[in-house]
C-alpha cells in the first residue's frame, strides 16, 4: 500500500502531465473527442509528413483550446530565413513554447543539430518563453553517451526545459536524475514515459509512421516492444511508484511527466483519469 507522500507525488506528476501526439489525419478528432480543453500537447515532427503537418496540427489545437507544443525538429528546417517564418507564424497565434530535437532527417540546410538552431533563436531575442531540448537517460543507439552529456551541458543557455527520452528503467531514471544535476544542470525537469500502451496497436503506429521511420523509431527503442511484449512487463502505475522518491526530492526540480501515447489519447486519458481518482480516494480515507 502506497503512502500519504507517494500518492501526493504521483497526483502532483500526473497533475503536470503533457501529451505527445503525432500529426496523423485522425488525431485531431480523438483529441476533440477525449482530452479536455486546456491541456497541453507536444506534436512531433516527422520527416516523412515535413515541418507543415506539425504547424498545422499546432495552430488548429491551439484554435480548439489547446496548449501546443510543436517539435521543431533542426534538420528539418532549412536555416534562419525558414525559422524566422516559422517562429512568426507560431508568435502570430500566441504559441510561446516549443521543443526542440535534432530530429532523425538528413539535415535540410544549416541545422546539424538541436544547439545550432537553438543557438540561431537566442540570437532572435529568445522569442519562445519555454523551450525544451532531449535529455537520454539510456545510452543513445547513434551517439555516444559523452556526446549527449556535452550537448546536453551545451544547451543549458539556451533552453528552459530538460524531456527526459522514453524509459522504461526506474533506476536507471533515478541515476540519471542524479547524474544531470551533479553536473550542474538546474533547468526544470519532464520525466518521459508511456502510457498504457498495447503491443498491438504500438506495433500499428510505428507502421503508420512510415517505413523508413518506423526502422529509425525501432532502432532507438527496442526496449519498448520487449518490455510490452512481456506479460507485466511494463506498468506505469509501478513506474511512477518507483520514480516518486527522486520526484519528489526538491534537488531533482522534476516539474511533471512527458508522456508518450503514440496516439492513444483516449486510453492514456482514462488510465490518468482512473488513477487519479484512485490517488484521491486514497488522500482521503487515509
Amino acid at each position: 500500500m502506497r503512502n500519504k507522500s507517494t500518492a501526493r507525488e504521483l497526483r502532483r506528476l500526473l497533475e503536470s502531465s503533457r501529451y505527445e501526439v503525432l500529426p496523423t489525419a485522425s488525431i485531431e478528432d480523438k483529441i476533440l473527442e477525449s482530452l479536455p480543453r486546456g491541456h497541453t500537447l507536444t506534436v512531433t515532427a516527422s520527416p516523412g509528413k515535413g515541418m507543415d503537418a506539425t504547424l498545422d496540427l499546432a495552430e488548429r489545437l491551439v484554435g480548439h483550446g489547446y496548449q501546443a507544443v510543436p517539435h521543431l525538429a533542426a534538420r528539418m528546417i532549412s536555416g534562419r530565413a525558414e525559422l524566422t517564418e516559422i517562429v512568426d507564424r507560431l508568435r502570430a497565434i500566441g504559441i510561446d513554447s516549443v521543443f526542440v530535437p535534432a530530429g532523425d532527417a538528413d539535415p535540410a540546410g544549416d541545422y546539424a543539430g538541436s544547439l545550432d538552431l537553438l543557438q540561431d533563436l537566442t540570437a532572435m531575442g529568445s522569442p519562445f518563453h519555454h523551450v525544451g531540448v532531449t535529455g537520454y537517460p539510456e545510452s543513445h543507439p547513434t551517439i555516444a553517451d559523452d556526446v549527449t552529456v556535452q550537448a546536453m551541458w551545451d544547451k543549458r543557455h539556451h533552453a528552459t526545459t530538460l524531456v527526459s527520452n522514453l524509459c522504461f528503467d526506474p533506476q536507471v531514471v533515478r541515476t540519471w536524475v542524479q547524474r544531470v544535476r551533479s553536473r550542474g544542470a538546474v533547468m526544470p525537469l519532464l520525466i518521459g514515459m508511456p502510457g498504457p500502451v498495447e503491443r498491438t496497436k504500438l506495433l500499428a503506429m510505428a507502421t503508420k509512421i512510415g517505413v523508413s521511420e518506423s526502422t529509425r523509431f525501432l532502432a532507438k527503442n527496442k526496449s519498448v516492444f520487449a518490455r510490452i511484449a512481456m506479460p507485466g512487463g511494463f506498468s506505469p502505475e509501478k513506474f511512477l511508484e518507483r520514480i516518486a522518491p527522486t520526484t519528489q526530492e526538491p534537488a531533482s526540480h522534476v516539474e511533471g511527466l512527458h508522456l508518450f501515447t503514440f496516439n492513444q489519447v483516449a486510453e492514456t486519458e482514462a488510465w490518468r483519469q482512473e488513477l487519479l481518482a484512485r490517488l484521491g480516494a486514497t488522500a482521503h480515507s487515509a
